[in-house]
């Protein structure tokens, strides 16, 4: 089982370059960039980690921005975002700047993608929070459909343009892996319709469900890989998540300066080394 590390990069904390440099020479396997265009003021929508919204989900660095500093930086590290809203972003707009990222990478971006939980957010893109999970898959699709057609066109309920050029294609065919993030009911249906893994949250239990998505999996005649971000630095976890399978699990690092970074980086690396007896 692989490990990473997931990161708000906001403008006051550890740039993204010198956190993609500190990742990759720790040895793990992802650096994995969180994504929110802005945060609504009026904050009617709850956040799920408790009544006040941390800071740093109004002050992070544009998302594209940051995957190309940090894959400029390194030479092994996957780079991904964890997640991108798509949602809220132009599908042509977003799929030349994943393949422009993969290509400058060599071919080690990871899309990360999601709806999104808030809905005032969401409405100040013009998305209805109602129709999401629709306009989710329409993108994505559209996003492949430019990725692997030379004359690329798609027509569907909310996306729809017909016979485009658009360069560069990605250098990992047929483009970068789509891992769907997500723990809702209908999260299985999104995974197999369009994505290549289930990139779950662990405050949402996927434990429980994993044999679920194998099961569905294998029924379509797939393989579907997970991957767990937000894991806390605890052996008896880690080690439930490895023996259930699971490729990679990343934790969340803390917004902030090298020490801080690196103290929360030593937890996690004892807690994995704990469960290899090393």
């Amino acid at each position: 089982m692989d490990t990473g590390i997931g990161y708000f990069p906001t403008h006051d904390a550890l740039d993204p370059a010198s956190m993609a440099r500190l990742v990759e020479v720790r040895g793990h396997g992802a650096l994995y960039f969180a994504e929110h265009t802005h945060i609504p003021a009026s904050r009617q929508t709850a956040w799920s980690g408790g009544a006040t919204l941390p800071r740093r989900y109004a002050h992070t660095l544009d998302l594209f921005v940051a995957l190309a500093a940090a894959a400029a930086a390194t030479r092994r590290l996957r780079v991904g975002s964890g997640i991108c809203l798509v949602v809220e972003r132009d599908p042509i707009i977003t799929a030349k700047e994943v393949a422009s990222v993969d290509v400058l990478s060599g071919g080690r971006l990871d899309f990360g993608v999601g709806a999104g939980w808030n809905r005032e957010e969401m409405a100040n893109h013009g998305t209805d929070p109602r129709t999401r999970m629709r306009l989710m898959r329409e993108r994505v699709e559209a996003m492949r459909a430019i990725w692997t057609q030379e004359v690329a066109s798609y027509h569907g309920e909310f996306v729809d343009f017909d016979r485009i050029w658009s360069w560069p294609k990605p250098l990992q065919r047929p483009g970068p892996p789509v891992l769907v993030g997500g723990g809702g009911p209908t999260v299985f249906d999104r995974v197999l319709a369009f994505g290549d893994g289930w990139f779950a949250q662990h405050r949402e239990r996927p434990l429980e469900r994993i044999d679920e998505l194998r099961a569905r999996a294998a029924e379509a005649g797939r393989d579907i890989p997970v991957d767990v971000i937000g894991v806390p630095p605890k052996a008896d976890v880690i080690e439930r998540y490895e023996a259930a399978g699971v490729r990679r699990v990343s934790m969340w690092a803390p917004p902030a300066g090298r020490g801080v970074i690196e103290t929360a980086l030593d937890a996690f690396e004892r807690a994995v080394a704990d469960v290899h007896g090393e």
